[in-house]
């Protein structure tokens, strides 16, 4: 029988209010932004660019993070974390100006990129190989519980009770991880010395690349893309930042990213399939939430109680998978092939969606991505942390979480290409159908050319809806083929750092 520490434990509960609070703060201001710019006085410019802020912030919190745990300690950098994300959404929810907005979002970003990557680092160190599936776990709820638990519940408050009640309801929760965090995790000895190697090159490559990569992806659409000098810039900018970031920090002594670790072929599987799969599962939920409230009216509230389904689905599935990969025979890229399976079945049968569907006709669907999901990240995350050694904890933590955070960007980005090209393919096909089969053959000859055209472009918005669960469907079949190449087995943590002479 093995004794565990439960002190550490209750460090690592306090990291996980402190994630959740951080990701409920950021999705507040997207289901809620329409409320926020009516009160704010912003028009959708502005509106815009509190999106692409948050998101650029939130990827270069995510690349630093680890860095500067191990500098000031985890304990100390966490406390310092949940201070500055406190203090951000206070701020955010007194400010009235666009001008105090707009910074105040970017920073909120970086408090929540800074916050996620701590979950796992924390899980790493404290828990034990009989458990540690358990932390992942916990880590894994971060992409599949956490944001469609936070959309519902800020849906329900920002009908209820206004947009700014979840901000405020930072402080309560930032008082209880903080206290938590103080307490459980252990005080490690400040490596102030590092700060005299601080990749300054490294850090104004990352700012430029990722800062031009995300605010291109999630602007990209309102500027009309390469039609747009800024659109432009921010493509160039990108195109040599990134790699020039790459390139350094492969040579840097005290890199942000520890890009040697992609040479181990189950860590590499962690990175890259981690960045598809949060395309699909994250994109393949915000798709029905946006057919409900686009074509059929649907308010926050109404559309997200689809993600309440999947939320609740994880409370389920998350522990049973950290059950089922602890059993020795169990061969984690088997349950990650059913778990894609199922999200396969689910994109498929979304992609049959009709202009007469309403929220119920999601809830099959849904559920089998509820299901697929956690069968598919929980035994990623085992696989690519099983192929690192406890010390490289930290640097795993951050090469998981950049792309991840990328994703988000990504699809974002991909869902507004969709929307464009598909959309305007659709658009000019029914025009062209209706032209040819005459006003009087499609039994239209008493409505006006408006209701005609709305009708027009409500049945193409259904069509460019299914084609973006269509090619959702495609990015899962290349997960599938990936999983089938790319990673080796692992056995349970409890056994296969049982044999690292590094383990805890």
């Amino acid at each position: 029988m093995v004794l565990i520490d439960k002190k550490p434990l209750i460090g690592l509960v306090g990291v996980i209010v402190a994630t959740m609070s951080a990701e409920l703060n950021g999705l507040v201001f997207g289901i809620a932004l329409p409320d926020i710019r009516g009160d704010n006085g912003l028009d959708s410019v502005a509106g815009a660019w509190l999106t692409s802020l948050y998101t650029t912030g939130e990827i270069i919190g995510m690349a630093v993070a680890t860095w500067w745990a191990i500098t000031l300690s985890l304990r100390r950098f966490t406390l310092l974390v949940i201070a500055l994300a406190c203090a951000t959404s206070l701020a955010m929810a007194l400010a009235g100006d666009v001008g105090l907005l707009l910074p105040l979002r970017f920073v909120q970003g970086l408090a929540s990129g800074l916050t996620i990557p701590l979950l796992m680092t924390t899980a790493l160190r404290v828990l034990p190989p009989p458990i540690r599936l358990y932390g992942l776990a916990a880590y894994a709820s971060t992409a599949t519980f956490f944001p469609y638990l936070s959309a519902t519940i800020a849906a329900f408050w920002t009908e209820g009770a206004g947009w700014k009640f979840i901000l405020y309801e930072t402080a309560p929760l930032a008082a209880v991880s903080a206290v938590l965090v103080w307490y459980g995790l252990p005080q490690d000895v400040p490596q102030h010395q590092r700060i005299r190697t601080f990749d300054l090159r490294g850090a104004l490559l990352l700012i430029m690349g990722c800062g031009a990569l995300s605010t291109l992806l999630m602007q990209g659409e309102r500027l009309d893309w390469f039609h747009s000098k800024l659109i432009a810039v921010l493509a160039l900018v990108s195109v040599v930042a990134i790699p020039l970031f790459l390139l350094n920090e492969w040579f840097k002594d005290v890199p942000f990213l520890k890009l040697q670790l992609l040479g181990r072929r189950n860590f590499a599987y962690g990175a890259i399939c981690l960045f598809l799969f949060l395309i699909i599962g994250l994109s393949a939920s915000e798709t029905p939430l946006a057919f409900l409230q686009d074509t059929q009216g649907y308010r926050p509230l109404q559309a997200n109680i689809i993600t309440l389904q999947i939320a609740a689905l994880q409370l389920f599935m998350l522990p049973a998978m950290a059950l089922v990969l602890n059993v020795a025979w169990v061969d984690a890229r088997w349950v990650s092939l059913v778990g894609l399976s199922l999200i396969l079945a689910a994109c498929l049968g979304d992609s049959q969606l009709s202009a007469v569907w309403s929220r119920d006709q999601f809830y099959l669907w849904q559920a089998l991505q509820a299901v697929g999901q956690p069968m598919v990240v929980v035994p990623l995350l085992m696989i690519s942390t099983n192929a690192v050694e406890p010390s490289e904890g930290p640097f795993a933590a951050a090469m998981i979480n950049v792309p991840r955070a990328l994703a988000e960007a990504v699809g974002a980005g991909l869902l507004t290409l969709i929307g464009r090209f598909r959309g305007n393919h659709h658009m000019s096909r029914l025009a062209d159908r209706l032209g040819e089969a005459g006003v009087n053959a499609v039994g239209s000859a008493h409505r006006t050319p408006a209701d005609l055209a709305a009708s027009v472009g409500q049945q193409a918005r259904v069509l460019t809806f299914g084609d973006a669960f269509l090619i959702l469907a495609v990015l899962a079949v290349v997960l599938i083929a990936i999983v089938l190449v790319l990673p080796v087995h692992s056995p349970p943590p409890r056994l296969a750092l049982a044999k690292s002479p590094g383990a805890p």
